[in-house]
């Protein structure tokens, strides 16, 4: 564990205004909690915390031993505040690790390569985001590292290949004008129309004689 080492100093100061103040100075709050002990108020480089958690690879569920006043915890950062628009560190929760007991994090999936149904047009669904992953190994269709487990529903799909939805076309339709017969109709009614008429001729001739 000693890869991964940070130095904090206690804090006496708190409130908003302090916290300004060291973040001026280059400095940022920070707070170590864990089951059996009172939060502790800490301040600590955030450019090294930074450098730590890049150089591991775990991110946020990096085993860290940090040093304050003296005394060396192992930590996880628990939550981490950050600038929404420079996304610079504002503040960290450090949580206190007992490495004789289990702890579940949530770990991110990342996905490597690339699918063949996406090429042939279709759209990569990914709904799963992240996992649980506790103490042992379980799971066949992930790649994850000895003595992890699978702690998310096995039946909850990870990644799925989708056909794209097709835009479907109005179907055009006709405005008839009061009066005016459609097209087709017309056509369709011109014969019997035709036969009325002659009739009609027929019927008026013979009146005539």
């Amino acid at each position: 564990m000693a890869e991964n080492v940070l130095s904090a100093d206690n804090r006496t100061a708190t409130g908003k205004g302090a916290n300004r103040r060291l973040r001026v100075a280059g400095h940022i709050p920070g707070v170590v909690y864990g089951k059996g002990r009172d939060a502790q108020a800490v301040v600590l480089d955030p450019k090294a915390l930074e450098a730590v958690l890049h150089k591991s690879g775990a991110g946020l569920n990096t085993l860290i031993d940090l040093s304050v006043a003296g005394g060396t915890n192992t930590v996880l950062v628990k939550e981490l505040q950050r600038h929404p628009v420079h996304g610079s560190y504002l503040h960290v929760d450090f949580f206190q690790v007992d490495l004789t007991q289990k702890i579940t994090v949530s770990v991110p999936i990342h996905f490597v390569g690339k699918a063949r149904g996406v090429e042939f047009g279709g759209i990569l669904d990914h709904p799963l985001r992240e996992l649980e992953v506790g103490q042992a190994i379980h799971v066949s269709e992930l790649r994850l590292p000895d003595g992890v487990r699978v702690m998310t529903d096995a039946a909850l799909p990870v990644a799925s290949v989708v056909l794209p939805a097709a835009e479907v076309e109005a179907t055009p339709t006709e405005t008839v004008v009061e009066g005016e017969v459609p097209e087709g109709e017309a056509a369709a009614a011109a014969p019997a129309e035709a036969a009325a008429k002659g009739k009609g001729a027929e019927g008026g001739k013979g009146k005539a004689e």
